[in-house]
């Protein structure tokens, strides 16, 4: 690659409508260009280190013995109305009609399809286990897209999908594909751990996401490294704090608290911890409104309760609900006297005497206790906190933010039955096909590794990603002996198998080094003055060290450095 002969260009300031650093580094560099809201060009620099990325997946899912095809974007609707996930996708799916009037959708995923490519080739117990993957573009219209090219509404997922006999066979499978995405991340350089995590729309036996470990992580990661316990925010079970108290139960009392709403407020007011308030949330679920408690310093996990109640979902019920479920405004809800169901975190049932809301204006009572109300269910209903045990009861959780950059699922028979993949067994008996599902996001690796490695002057990639293997800059171009040097090294390492660049511009030397700074040169061999003497500079990015080597001694101390 001759930069006088390329498309090539960076951004000397930061970007402005870019919110992370990858995001920003990226478009710096040249390497991607926004389309429009989480919609990105991959310009040629950072295409070579997608493609990296890509053969890195590709080698590992073929040593699996899985088989690469491609399956279409566009698919009809009725897909997804028959595997019964088109209203969970809801508005998140993109649609359009043909010329005949007929809805398709740009796919957002492909399990129903992969479903049908399976029922074509399986029949029998003797066609399985089976194995398929693909690299193919995604659409999700997300509400809020973000933080360059982690959060998009258009991207390339590598899913594969594996067809089992029974579970014993996924389990092979799946443990499988498991190992060889720990290989692709651990070749890309990656910091991340695995956590349980819940199925969601895709459903399922069992969920574990790879995150990559990033401050602008979307995902809240509970972990305790020493017991090797990790598992997402949404589905972290809690230990109960303690007993149930002992103390006596004393009798319920109202009290006047003029202008106090919120915990922190009645709490003030009434000289009390929050650990001494049950909050009532009013919830509709499926449509049905529902009041939720938890302790005054604890908050509802959503995903809990609608794994619970087999529900699918809820949200914060409104004002003119509240009142009406009630009769008081929002800030005045509590558990006496109310007519809808009523469900109880744990940790409430172990409390005596607490304070909660008295369904009436500026009112709340003291003293309450199990006994005046009833709960129609007690459930572990709580988001963890940080500094909670864990559920192996090994000790205090951490938190930390990650990128989910893989996921795999166990399906079990879900699509199966939903798409008629049935197979004939030794006995002759129809049986439902065994999935398993599995993605990686090429380009969120891409942007995981930039958050992960990068300096104030530019992006600090891991060998096995750098688009660039060896920059040559020749400080000035018009001196015949630097540039007959350059050159020289360029087709010598280029012949060996380098992604080599040579940074020919007529541009300061400076501006030069910036650059391959700015785009994450691995290394930089700058043919200068010395060369008079046969001899450059060699330079690791990053790297505040710089080493002479004589020209006729380059390759080999190249091939030292960038041992593959």
């Amino acid at each position: 690659m001759k930069l006088s002969e390329s498309y090539f260009f960076t951004l000397r300031e930061d970007v402005k409508d870019e919110d992370s650093a990858s995001g920003n580094l990226l478009v710096r560099a040249g390497m991607i260009k926004k389309s429009s809201s989480g919609v990105y060009m991959m310009l040629p620099l950072g295409l070579k280190a997608y493609r990296k990325i890509e053969a890195i997946i590709r080698e590992e899912m073929d040593s699996t013995g899985s088989q690469e095809l491609v399956m279409p974007a566009l698919i009809p609707e009725e897909v997804y109305e028959k595997s019964g996930r088109r209203e969970s996708f809801g508005s998140s799916m993109f649609t359009l009609k043909d010329r005949f009037n007929r809805t398709f959708v740009l796919g957002p995923t492909h399990e129903e399809l992969f479903a049908a490519a399976g029922r074509m080739g399986i029949k029998s117990y003797k066609d399985l286990p089976v194995s398929l993957y693909q690299f193919q573009t995604k659409f999700r219209d997300e509400p809020r897209p973000r933080f360059g090219l982690i959060r998009v509404r258009e991207f390339v997922m590598k899913d594969a999908y594996t067809f089992d006999a029974d579970l014993e066979g996924l389990d092979a499978s799946y443990h499988k594909i498991f190992e060889a995405y720990k290989r692709s991340f651990d070749r890309m350089g990656i910091d991340y751990v695995i956590v349980k995590a819940d199925t969601g729309v895709m459903g399922g036996l069992l969920s574990e996401e790879f995150q990559a470990l990033s401050e602008i992580g979307e995902d809240i990661l509970v972990i305790h490294e020493a017991s090797g316990y990790a598992t997402n925010l949404e589905i972290a079970k809690c230990i109960p704090s303690g007993e149930v108290s002992a103390e006596p139960h004393l009798a319920k009392a109202a009290v006047s608290t003029p202008n106090a709403k919120t915990i922190e407020e009645v709490a003030s007011f009434m000289g009390q911890p929050a650990t001494q308030f049950v909050k009532t949330l009013i919830y509709v679920i499926d449509g049905e409104p529902y009041a939720l408690l938890v302790r005054g310093d604890h908050e509802v996990n959503e995903t809990k309760v609608l794994k619970l109640l087999g529900k699918t979902e809820m949200e914060l019920a409104s004002a003119e609900v509240v009142a009406d479920v009630t009769g008081a405004p929002i800030g005045f809800a509590g558990p006496v006297g109310l007519s809808i169901p009523i469900i109880m975190d744990t940790e409430v049932s172990l409390m005596a005497n607490f304070i909660v809301g008295a369904n009436a204006v500026d009112t709340h009572f003291k003293n309450v206790n199990l006994e005046d109300f009833q709960a129609s269910l007690t459930a572990d209903i709580r988001q963890i906190c940080e500094g909670d045990l864990c559920e192996n009861g090994a000790g205090p959780v951490v938190f930390k933010r990650g990128i989910e950059i893989g996921n795999t699922f166990k399906l079990g028979d879900k699509y199966a039955k939903a798409m008629d993949l049935y197979f004939t067994d030794e006995n002759n008996q129809q049986k439902p096909v065994i999935m398993g599902s599995y993605g990686i996001g090429p380009a969120r690796c891409l942007a995981a590794i930039v958050e992960q490695n990068h300096s104030d002057k530019g992006i600090l990639w891991p060998l096995t990603v750098a688009p660039i293997e060896v920059a040559i800059i020749p400080v000035n171009v018009q001196n015949e002996e630097q540039m007959n040097a350059a050159s020289t090294l360029y087709d010598q390492l280029s012949a060996l198998g380098y992604d080599t660049l040579l940074d020919d511009r007529n541009e300061r030397a400076g501006i030069k080094f910036n650059d391959m700074e700015l785009i994450g040169a691995y290394l930089r061999i700058t043919v200068g003055r010395t060369i008079g003497d046969g001899v450059v500079e060699l330079k690791l990015n990053g790297s505040t060290e710089a080493e002479l080597v004589a020209v006729d001694q380059v390759a080999t101390r190249v091939a030292d450095l960038l041992a593959r």
